[in-house]
């Protein structure tokens, strides 16, 4: 599916926790991408000289549904979050799409592990409530999921209620005591990984990796020192953090 410039019109815009927003949108010619694709936003004069910007987001809904969705965390000052922030509903923008390889390839009899940071849970929302996932599905799903607060989880309440999905929602610096919590776990993804100890079918999983760049690094180094080869980690680096910055 070749890229291709689209016109977008905003049907929904919502504050989904207190750092993220989510845009709902649809197209007058049907967009056709692969769940864990993303497209480039236009940003309109926004570059050196007036020029136009491209800022790219995850794809957070599954293909063939409407409204199209993106999650997107607002950056201080960030071009693509100040312009996209102001849209609602009526509002036209324009976009590239589709793009990317980060897309679940299913390999029979083999487990699969995804693993989150922010909004880097969006691909994952998009592949686990796809038809195409939910006919060919792994062995076993599991999805960590890791915030800073607890204020910042997203799709907890879909997530949750999907039966085949393992769901792991994991928070590293909460505001309130973990016994008065239900659905989360304090501490990071990484965390989690690293104690599942050598009886975990490391070398029958696929792993897939989205989010902040220092959580990509440290959870590769983990499934590296336990066997797991490249061909079966696959990433989508979001950003990279500056030094002393907590995922």
């Amino acid at each position: 599916m070749p890229a291709a410039e689209y016109l977008f019109t905003m049907s929904g815009f919502r504050m989904a926790t207190p750092t993220v927003f989510e845009l709902s949108f649809e197209t007058e010619q049907p967009l056709e991408f692969l769940a864990g694709q993303f497209l480039s936003v236009i940003v309109p004069g926004a570059g050196p000289g007036g020029k136009d910007l491209r800022r790219a987001y995850s794809i957070a809904s599954p293909p063939n549904t409407k409204p199209i969705q993106l999650c997107i965390k607002i950056v201080e000052n960030g071009p693509g979050t100040s312009y996209l922030s102001q849209l609602r509903p009526g509002i036209q923008f324009k976009g590239v799409a589709p793009y990317g390889n980060f897309v679940f390839k299913h390999k029979p009899g083999r487990h699969a592990v995804f693993i989150a940071t922010g909004t880097g849970v969006s691909p994952f929302r998009s592949i686990s409530t796809s038809k195409t996932f939910q006919q060919n599905l792994p062995k076993s799903t599991t999805l960590l999921f890791g915030v800073r607060e607890e204020t910042e989880l997203l799709y907890v309440d879909e997530l949750s209620k999907l039966s085949f999905l393992k769901f792991i929602p994991m928070v590293s610096r909460p505001t309130i005591a973990p016994e008065s919590q239900k659905v989360w776990t304090k501490g990071r993804v990484t965390d989690y990984l690293r104690k599942l100890g050598p009886e975990y079918p490391w070398l029958e999983t696929d792993f897939y990796l989205c989010g902040n760049g220092a959580m990509i690094d440290e959870a590769k180094s983990i499934l590296t020192a336990n066997g797991v080869q490249k061909d079966s980690i696959h990433q989508e680096i979001y950003y990279k953090p500056k030094p002393g910055e907590e995922s």
